[in-house]
């Protein structure tokens, strides 16, 4: 294998840090942009490769010991950024959120504001999937993306969870994964597994907590207590089911809620889609102006959840199917859009619909920004300019970065 010495410049989409040895980029993981390191070649390509990070020969001022002893090379996969003190990786991760506008999405120069931070960088997950390695011992997937590595602590974690997972003090053997939820508000607790067949796991519960089994044909078997939690967002309370999706991080959840409506500005009257709606828990702060707000949500779960949070407003419809096939057939005009897409961004059909409802202001949140500057430069190609970009950092540790885009027509 080739050992090279080389600075780092940035750091890439996905956590690494990269600089560039004879013409190409070389990738090194739990490596800090600025620092001089010594690397050993584990992947060529004609372009690139990939190193493993060997001596740190300068490091950088930002560095810090990892708190997490999982933390590292041949260790947990779910965090990348550890090594790097916390208010340095919200600003890093905003320059990844630029560079991606800048290569991806083709602006000169991208309007990305400064990262909003967590308060912390810790203690913030209100949900986190373990697997079961062959032992029956929870975990969480190893860096090589084969393992399960065995855990008993995880400092991201919210402290509701972690007592949870402390108290866990038992073998799984027929367990295939099992997810930790709470509201952190309202102190909720809830543990949710799947087995290797249909039956269900002999359970002995000291915590007041619920538990679910989720068949392999996705319905709900409520084991002990209820089959969905309570949480909070900005006062105001909304049930999620024990496979509908919610923001992994309540406070900066709220961040994410109050952009958007201060984004949308919406007057009573307006007419509003919310695309991939979840739960509803931009609706309801949406449904607050007045507005006539039609929801659009894949998960049958999660629109059951939706229709009992968004009860009380009389101007919200919250139809059920996937985004690509319901929004064309509407046909309708949109004084207001939102979107909130999955990871992989919005099809093609739904960005053409969402242009023909000819909306005066288009809300985007993404949690990948190479989707986000995909579709920014097919707005763009459609009349739509990005009038500025608030990532905003929700998953602390980790390279993933959210953000909050507003779209409004180029002549306007």
């Amino acid at each position: 294998m080739t050992t090279v010495e080389l600075r780092l410049d940035a750091l890439a989409h996905g956590g690494e840090a990269l600089g560039r040895y004879e013409g190409r980029v070389i990738f090194v993981p739990y490596a800090i942009p600025g620092e001089v390191v010594r690397a050993e070649i584990v992947e060529e390509n004609r372009r690139f490769a990939r190193a493993r990070l060997v001596e740190v020969v300068e490091p950088s001022p930002v560095r810090i010991e990892p708190l997490c002893p999982y933390f590292g090379a041949g260790k947990c996969g779910g965090c990348h950024l550890q090594q790097i003190a916390y208010p340095a990786q919200a600003r890093l991760k905003g320059l990844v959120v630029v560079d991606q506008l800048r290569r991806i999405g083709k602006f000169e120069e991208p309007p990305v504001l400064e990262p909003i931070p967590d308060a912390s960088g810790w203690e913030y997950r209100n949900h986190a999937r373990l697997h079961v390695d062959a032992e029956g011992r929870p975990g969480f997937v190893a860096t090589d993306g084969q393992r399960i590595l065995p855990i008993e602590e995880c400092p991201i974690l919210h402290p509701n969870l972690r007592e949870l997972l402390a108290a866990l003090d038992m073998r799984l053997p027929y367990v295939e994964w099992l997810e930790l939820r709470t509201g952190t508000a309202t102190g909720d607790l809830m543990l949710v597994l799947q087995t290797v067949g249909e039956e269900p796991p002999a359970l002995q519960v000291d915590a007041p907590l619920s538990i679910v089994q989720v068949r392999h044909d996705g319905a709900l078997a409520p084991l002990i207590g209820l089959d969905y939690i309570e949480e909070r967002f900005l006062g105001r309370t909304f049930r999620i089911s024990a496979t509908s999706f919610y923001q992994v991080n309540t406070p900066q959840a709220e961040r994410l809620i109050e952009l958007v409506t201060e984004a949308l500005a919406l007057e009573e009257g307006e007419a509003v889609l919310d695309a991939y709606a979840g739960v509803g828990m931009f609706t309801a702060f949406l449904a607050e102006s007045g507005a006539y707000i039609t929801a659009i949500e894949g998960s049958h779960l999660a629109v059951v959840d939706a229709r009992h949070n968004l009860a009380d407003f009389e101007r919200v419809r919250v139809l059920e199917g996937a985004v690509e096939s319901v929004l064309p057939d509407l046909e309708a005009r949109f004084d207001a859009v939102l979107v909130d897409p999955p990871r992989a961004g919005l099809a093609r059909e739904v960005l053409d619909a969402i242009v023909a409802a000819e909306p005066s202001r288009i809300a985007y949140v993404s949690c990948d920004p190479a989707t986000l500057a995909r579709d920014a430069r097919r707005l763009a190609a459609q009349g739509y300019a990005l009038r500025w970009v608030q990532p905003v950092d929700l998953f602390p540790q980790t390279y993933h970065i959210e953000n909050v885009a507003l779209f409004t027509p180029e002549a306007g």
